[in-house]
Formats: C-alpha cells, structure tokens, sequence
C-alpha cells in the first residue's frame, strides 16, 4: 500500500473509513468549513487528534453540503457524545468577502482554491442543521468564527448587532481560544457520566442558562455587562462593553463576564491560563500526516496548506494588542512556546517528507519574533489588565530577548538536510530598535543580522501600518520614526554583506482614526524613504477588535470619546488612492485634495518629482522625434 495514501494514517471523513477501523458508532463528529489538512495548522485536525489522544473514536465531515438533502450530515449517524462545530481556521464573512464587501472567487481553503463550499456563517448553518436533525445530540462549537462572536457583536456584512452566536446557533456550549485544554476538560467529564449541559465551571467556555437564577455560583466575581437589548439601543453602552472584554480575555486571574440575551443569560467563563511548555508540546507533537486527505489528490492543491506545508509554529499568543487585531481575542496576550526539542523534531519530520526540497518556508508564529517572551516576575503579570505589553511602551518586566530564537535559528541551519529556513511570519520591527526596546539585553543585532544574513526569503515584510502619530495611537502602534530606524539598520546590514533584499512595509487606510491628510502625509512619508507601496489594504472590521467597536459607535470603548472612521465607499477610496500617488490615472484627484487641505507642500512633496520625472521623459521623447525627422528627410534627399 503506498504509504501517503494509507487512509488509517488519517481520521476518517466518510462511512466506509469509519467501518475499516471496526466502527460501529463514532464518540464524536467534526464538522469543519475547511477541507481536511491532517496539519497542525488546522484547527479540526488539531481538536481532532487532541479527541483521539483521549481514546475516543473520532471523524471528521469537511466541507458538508448544506443546500442539499442534507446526506453529508447524516452519514455518520449521531455520535455518543456531542459534535464538534467550526467554520474553519477563518471568520466565514471574512473568508467570503473584500473590505468593499464584494464577494471573493476563490477561498484559500478549499482544494483547487475553489468557491462556494462553504456557506455564509458557515457555524450558525452547520449548528442549526444538526440540531434540526439530531436534536438530543449535544452540539459544542469553536474556532475562530464562534470565539470572536461570542458575546454581542458587531457584524460588518449585514451592518448590524447580532447577540451570542450561542443564540443564533443553538448550540450547547463555546470554547473560545485554542481549544485543546478546556476540550480535555469537557471530555474526560462526559465519560465520567455528566452531560453537557451539566459542565458549566469550565474555563473558556460559554452557555446560555434560561434564567438568573441558573447562573451557578463562582468563586471570583462577576461583571454584567449591559444586555443584548441595551446594546442595541445604546452604542456607547456596547462600546462600554468591549473594556471588559478584553481586559477579561487578557487576564492571568480574569473574571467571569455575564450578559443578557434575549430573556436568556449568556455566561462567558474566564480563559485557561497559558498552556505550559509540555501542554504546546503534547498538542503539536500528536500524529499528524501533515497532508491533505488523499481524497482531494485530484481536486487540485489547497493554497492556504501550500503555503504552510513546510513551516513551523514556534509558538502562539501576541502581546501586541494591536486595534484591528483579533489574534490576541483569541489566542490570548501571553506567549506559550514550545520546546526547542520539540520545534526541532518537527523541523526533521519536515525533511523527511517524500517531496521537501530543502526549504523550511516559515520558522515563526503569530509575531515571528515574540518566541519564549515572557514577564520576568510573574506576579506582576499576575495583576496585570493592560491589553497590549509594547503599547503605548514596552513594559520594563517583559523579557525581550531574543537570543532563544536566534539559537534555534543557528540548529536548523546546521541540519544538513535543510538548505534555508525562512522566517516568513511578521517580524515585529519595534521591538529590534533600541530607541523603542529600551530595556533589551543586547541580542537585537545578532538576532537582525542572522535574520538578513540566512532567513530571508527575498524581501522582508514589516507592518508599521500607519505614519500618522494620531492614526498610530488609536491603532496601538509605536511612532513611525521607530521604522525609519529599523529600515536604517536593515540597510546596514544588506550593505555590509553585499545584499540587495527590498523592505516591504504593510500599511492600512480608512482605519479609525485616519483621515485624508493622514493618509496625505503617509504617502510623503513612504516616498521620501523610496517606497512604491504594493502591500496595502483597506481596514476590514471584524469581530472583536478595539478598531470595530470605534467604526459602529464612532467611540473609542477605553475612553469612550468620538474618533472619526471613513465609512463611505467615497471616502474609502479617497484614502486608499494615496497609496498609489505614482499611478497617473490618481495624481489629478490627488493633487485636487492636498490643495483643498491647503498642503502645497505635499503637492511638490509627493507629485513634484513625478512631474519632473515625467516632463524629462516627455522631453527625451521630443529629442527622439526630431532627429527621426531629420534622418528621414536626409533620406529623402
């Protein structure tokens, strides 16, 4: 049997597998918006090795057709302990549409990059479905559509508040964040005999209870926030809401989070603390083929997995809190890292893979280099309700040091089977200039130079966002002169070994905050360093972020005063053009808008040398014509 394609290698998706292993009934069913990549990467593969690993019989049903009969719902029968919901490893809406909300042609997880096989609100369709068709089968949806709409929210497709997606689904219970420790919880508890509805103290999960007398009691407080209908009624009340969201979401010793809905109470238990070294192990450590189904072998490949299939995770977490961010909302502030020994067997695990040429395309994380950063005393992380630990400073007890990752770096370069590992993740640039990392050990040089020297894959990518100080507030960022320092000290090092690797920095327009002289400013400021920027986007509100609130209540939910936010598609585009001052379909609207700001400068500033440019070409060509006439009437002659 050809050992790729072995099926017992991999969970079973369809009946026949579930009887080849001797099955008669499953312990629990997955049902994922995702086609199924056997990765750690992915979400389902992940919940459903950490299932298997407790001894139970699990499947998984990628990609169900829901517009149908139905029959891919049914095929496995009901399972003895619950199914397990999720829309994948992104927000369906997100997956489905632009910033303009036009509808996307392709989705990255799905084989081919194909379309359509997944619907809008992928985890209220699935959960609804089955509980229309099994309704005494407990339902527990998770992953990142169902975590960062777990209490009221707003959704930017259909413009308006929607209450708990524990409401619109149906569904028995939440966990939110990365899964695999509360999970455990859950089923080691149902096979002691409780049912679901019974488990109501584990940590980051959330149910709904009928009524306020069915809260159970807790041994730490309780913050009500206003209700569903209050939220409706009261924007500034529904920003109000989001401080304790995150302040809770980001908490060692958090507080549990009530609020009321539809006549119901929703109860949002406090999150795990973070997973120690051995519990990231364990769960990136279980048997994974790190492939896709064969079943997809002639569906054509899955571009999200492509661009995964040779990297590592080192770790998860980001302390960054940045507004328009929701890794933080679900995967919490706090660092958890993996052994060295750990990352470096799945490194040799990668190599032995049958088509690894030699390349490792990522060695990083959510902030690539955020690995093993950590608070010097715990204590005082312990008390700690700041959202972000680098905003609007770097906090004095966070240990910055990067020379952890540079060793690791340093080993997998020296596997001979590897010819060059990568770090393709976002570098956060702020954190390797002394003028912001003040409190750094030393190691940001040797990190930076290995880094230039052996990991970069052509061109470095960095986020600085915004130039704007105003803009760079609201989004949590640091001052943009802290960029232009880092890109100093790139240059340094490309020059000093004879390197010519570009610097490509991510900007974004239209994010709360901005407004058109921002924006203005931002295209001077990135064409006085040599940029032509090609990786920019529009702002896209998602659930759950600072960014988001202020774009619905025109609020800012920590202060609680107005910031403004380009809405229109008008305004939109107005912004997002300053992006490309270069192109000359732009420069007329451009010019036309810095003079009403009254900026001349920014008119000289950023489309004078263009002109300049432009008037020698046109110039050169002139010069071209008039000796083609005079050769062409020497010719005559």
């Amino acid at each position: 049997m050809d050992f790729n394609n072995d099926l017992s290698r991999w969970m079973p998706i369809n009946k026949k597998e579930v009887l080849a292993r001797g099955w008669d009934q499953l312990d629990v069913i997955i049902i994922s918006g995702d086609a199924y990549v056997d990765h750690p990467a992915f979400g389902s593969a992940v919940i459903g090795r950490i299932i298997e690993s407790e001894g139970l019989k699990v499947a998984i049903i990628p990609q169900p057709n829901w517009r149908d009969d139905l029959r891919d719902f049914k095929k496995l029968g009901a399972p003895k302990l619950f199914f397990g919901v999720t829309s994948g490893c992104m927000d369906s809406m997100v997956n489905h549409y632009t910033a303009s909300r036009r509808r996307r042609s392709t989705d990255a997880y799905t084989p081919g990059g194909e379309a359509g096989y997944r619907p809008d609100y992928a985890t209220t369709v699935y959960s609804k479905i089955l509980k229309e068709l099994y309704p005494d089968v407990p339902v527990l949806i998770g992953g990142i559509e169902a975590s960062l709409r777990r209490v009221t929210h707003y959704d930017y497709w259909n413009n308006k508040l929607h209450p708990t997606i524990l409401e619109d689904t149906g569904a028995d219970m939440l966990v939110y964040g990365m899964g695999e420790m509360p999970l455990r919880q859950i089923i080691r508890r149902m096979l002691a005999g409780e049912k679901m509805s019974e488990i109501q103290d584990v940590l980051q999960t959330a149910y709904l209870v009928q009524k306020e007398e069915d809260i159970p009691e807790y041994d730490r407080p309780s913050i009500f926030l206003a209700s569903h209908e209050t939220c409706l009624r009261n924007k500034k009340l529904f920003a109000a809401n989001f401080k304790h969201i995150e302040k809770e979401s980001n908490k060692v010793q958090a507080d549990r989070l009530i609020q009321k809905t539809k006549g119901k109470f929703l109860v949002v238990n406090p999150p795990y603390p973070p997973m120690t070294e051995n519990e990231i192990d364990t769960s990136f450590d279980l048997p994974y083929t790190r492939m896709p189904h064969p079943k997809y072998n002639k569906r054509g490949s899955i571009p999200a997995y492509e661009m995964i299939r040779f990297s590592v995770n080192m770790h998860r977490g980001c302390f960054g809190g940045c507004s328009f961010c929701t890794i933080s909302a679900h995967q919490g502030k706090f660092i958890a890292s993996r052994s060295e020994e750990s990352i470096l067997k799945e490194v040799e695990t990668i190599t032995k893979m049958p088509d690894f040429k030699g390349y490792i395309s990522d060695l990083g994380g959510p902030s690539a280099n955020m690995y093993k950063m950590k608070g010097k005393v715990q204590s005082i992380c312990d008390r700690c309700v700041a959202p972000s630990c680098i905003h609007p400073v770097i906090c004095s007890n966070l240990d910055t040091s990067h020379t952890p990752m540079t060793e690791i770096y340093k080993k997998v370069d020296a596997n001979p089977k590897v010819k060059k590992a990568f770090v393709s993740s976002g570098i956060r640039y702020d954190l390797l200039t002394e003028s912001y990392n003040k409190n750094h050990d030393g190691s940001l040089d040797e990190y930076m130079e290995q880094v230039v020297c052996n990991h970069v894959s052509g061109r470095l990518k960095v986020a600085p966002e915004h130039s704007s100080e105003n803009t760079l507030r609201v989004m949590r960022k640091p001052s943009f002169k802290h960029f232009r320092e880092f890109k100093k000290k790139f240059d340094f090092y490309n020059r000093k070994h004879g390197l010519k690797q570009p610097l490509i920095p991510y900007f974004i327009s239209s994010h709360p905050g901005c407004e058109e002289e921002d924006m203005a400013n931002l295209a001077g400021d990135t064409k006085e360093l040599g940029f032509k920027l090609e990786q920019v986007q529009d702002f896209t509100p998602t659930p759950m972020t600072v960014a988001t609130i202020i774009y619905y209540t025109g609020l800012h939910p920590y202060t609680l005063r107005e910031v403004y936010t380009a809405k229109s598609q008008k305004e939109k585009k107005n912004q997002h053009q300053f992006f490309f001052w270069y192109k000359g379909e732009n420069r007329k609207q451009i010019k036309a808008k810095l003079e009403k700001l009254g900026r001349q400068d920014l008119v000289e500033k950023i489309l004078g040398e263009h002109r300049k440019q432009n008037k020698k070409a046109a110039l050169k060509a002139r010069s071209k014509k008039k000796v083609h006439f005079k050769t062409n009437k020497r010719k005559k002659r």
